[in-house]
């Protein structure tokens, strides 16, 4: 176990519950961010994506129409 972890199990040791929920709360936002950001950085790369071209001039050549279960 790393300090900084065993740093934050202290930490949140010596918190009221109410607040160690907040802890863990705001934790599980960092993570969604992170993985937000990485999403940010495969969209803003300039390198061709071919497939994904391809399958968004289909998709728009499909016309737009309601979702049907049974043709799925």
């Amino acid at each position: 176990m790393s300090s900084t972890t065993a740093e934050l199990i202290q930490v949140c040791e010596a918190l009221p519950p109410d607040k160690q929920a907040e802890v863990a709360d705001f934790a599980r936002y960092l993570l969604t961010r992170q993985a937000d950001e990485a999403w940010e950085q495969r969209l803003a790369n300039p390198q061709p994506r071919p497939r994904l071209d391809r399958f968004l001039r289909e998709s728009a050549a499909e016309g737009d129409e309601p979702l049907d279960p049974s043709r799925l």
